[in-house]
């Protein structure tokens, strides 16, 4: 049987990204920004390319397919459609056709990777909704289920949705440009002062700090109908002129979506550097209630249209709302939700390929450590680097067999430091799951305003995440369910509230990652040790990183430890710390 080798990759978006398939295997994946060390960037995934490559050991020239999540032709007569019907948007509409240039000229990006090993397989292009779906869905472990994809924008849609069986999906329908839930969030989160891309997780971080007193007023902005919902676009801009530029690290800039009928609605909007008060944390708590309700309304329709199709995969830049995802369960008839480790357009990557594979060649797939797909590093590969920065000489250095370590960094934690656990292979997505993260003692009612002080220099408002053992998540949780990829937020019990008041959001809710041997054994294993010290099954888990992308090298980790006033950083069983006793 001849071997096939499938790229995957997310272009034209922000978090540009790659992935690698042998057969059904899917062997690498990364995003451009850990490489390139700029959040977000648009720019062509060549470093993620070549890393996938490297890991599969193989030339571009190896490479049978290049899968991307975006088709050109998606959609094309309601693109036709709109501009026939709003002449005042043809600056959006050359904007759309430069893209579809783009993405048809893709093959020249290709080439320039490698002109000697030059790509000679086909591109396919797969629709970027379709993409978002395959990227849940081929690794949910589900028979059948309803399947919903929910973003900003991509191939002139925001939401789209249909039902799959055994691994047979189809597209039902979509709702289409210019109205997008994702667009009203990003909106009210322009309205509130944080402009960067992105920055929609600090007004979930907000909202609960708030009352919903504007709940009426924002309710305006989004229109609920029987075929989902629809914008009241009287107070947007983004269908009517070009919104966005392009930096030249590739970070999409965008000017305010909204227009001057939200400042009267809602009166003065907040300039970044102007301090937070109750009004804007109650704007936020309004706006987490109006996304809130129009997206059990979809779901709801999903549930009558859907009958006794009772499990959901979600997909999309909107599934990373865990406030909301975490409510899913008490608001509509959902019995099980699955969403990736990577929902938003970087996990189209993947999706584009399994899209691919499934209908083209009809492959099966058991996608292992989906979490897990970034590059890793050796001891000795470590030790290099720990030489090469002359680390001996400025920090106390020691390598520990892994039960030493355990028990080494969990006194570490019992004094209040802060430590940087960098191991195994990187994260694919945007949360630090254990290998790339900074860990500290939930326990500790200051420890939030330590890291802050220490490292993150982040908001006040913006909490840290509780990484638990999975057999313990019903003792502490009021659930009993596996969440791995930090993508849900629950209630944790009220008298378990006082022992982690590190981990415990002003509302007594926590964003939960639960933590099994199989997936990431050295991070069990190291929680299981602070367990038995301390009868809490919980440590405080955030990204390593200091306003960056995620550390993704061994070196990256050093110099963040360096500007930083981190105890203890891990690079697999080496271990630096500074000079306190």
């Amino acid at each position: 049987m001849k071997t096939n080798y499938t790229i995957g990759i997310n272009f034209l978006h922000s978090d540009t990204s790659a992935c690698i398939f042998k057969n059904n295997k899917l062997i690498a994946a990364s995003e451009e920004e850990r490489f390139l060390r700029v959040k977000h960037t648009s720019l062509f995934p060549e470093n993620a390319i070549k890393y996938c490559l490297s890991e599969a050991k193989i030339n571009l020239s190896d490479v049978d397919f290049i899968t991307i999540n975006s088709n050109p032709f998606s959609s094309l007569l309601k693109k036709i459609g709109f501009i026939f019907s709003n002449p005042f948007s043809l600056g959006i509409a050359f904007q759309s056709l430069r893209n579809t240039k783009s993405k048809i000229s893709l093959k020249k990006q290709i080439l320039k990777i490698d002109p000697i090993n030059r790509f000679k397989g086909k591109i396919k292009f797969i629709d970027h909704h379709e993409s978002h779906i395959a990227s849940s869905m081929f690794s949910c472990g589900y028979k059948d289920s309803v399947n919903l994809s929910l973003d900003g924008f991509g191939d002139f849609a925001s939401c789209a949705w249909g039902l799959s069986y055994q691994d047979n999906f189809k597209l039902d329908n979509k709702i289409y440009f210019p109205h997008s839930l994702g667009i009203f969030y990003q909106s009210l989160t322009q309205f509130l002062g944080f402009k960067s891309y992105g920055d929609e997780y600090k007004v979930m971080g907000l909202s609960p700090y708030g009352e919903p007193k504007f709940y009426k007023e924002i309710s305006k902005l989004v229109i609920k109908n029987d075929k989902g919902f629809k914008l009241n676009l009287d107070y947007f801009k983004h269908h009517k002129q070009k919104i966005f530029h392009v930096s030249e690290n590739g970070q999409f800039i965008y000017e305010n979506l909204y227009s001057k009928k939200l400042l009267d609605l809602l009166g003065k909007n907040r300039n970044s550097n102007d301090k937070i008060d109750q009004r804007h944390m109650d704007i936020a708590k309004s706006t987490q209630a109006v996304y809130e309700d129009v997206f059990f309304h979809i779901l709801n329709l999903l549930n009558k249209k859907y009958k006794d199709i009772y499990n959901l995969n979600l997909s999309g830049g909107c599934a990373m709302n865990s406030v909301a995802n975490g409510k899913i369960l008490s608001n509509t008839k959902f019995k099980n939700i699955y969403i990736s480790p990577n929902p938003g357009d970087a996990g189209g990557s993947v999706g584009s390929s399994l899209s691919f594979l499934k209908k083209e060649l009809n492959y099966e797939f058991d996608i292992k450590n989906y979490s897990y797909l970034g590059n890793s590093f050796t001891n000795e590969e470590i030790f290099k680097v720990l030489n090469k920065e002359k680390i001996s000489l400025q920090f106390n250095l020691e390598y520990l067999e892994n039960e030493k370590l355990y028990s080494f960094l969990t006194s570490h934690l019992l004094k209040g430091n802060v430590i940087g656990f960098f191991q195994g292979r990187m994260e694919w997505g945007p949360r630090a799951l254990g290998n790339r993260s900074i860990i500290a003692d939930a326990r500790n009612p200051k420890i939030k305003d330590i890291i802050n002080s220490k490292i993150k220099r982040r908001e006040s408002f913006r909490p840290f995440a509780p990484s638990i053992l999975e057999e313990y998540v019903g003792d502490w949780f009021e659930l009993k369910k596996k969440v791995p990829y930090m993508s849900e937020v629950y209630k944790i019990k009220e008298e378990k509230q006082k022992i982690i008041p590190g981990v415990t959001h002003v509302d007594g809710t926590g964003r939960l990652q639960t933590v099994n041997k199989t997936d990431n054994e050295k991070y069990y294993n190291l929680i299981k040790n602070f367990f038995e010290n301390t009868n809490v099954p919980i440590i405080l888990n955030t990204s390593f990183n200091e306003n960056e992308p995620i550390v993704n090298k061994p070196v990256e980790a050093i110099n963040c430890f360096k500007r930083t006033k981190m105890d203890v950083l891990v690079l697999e069983n080496w271990v630096i710390s500074r000079n306190q006793g």
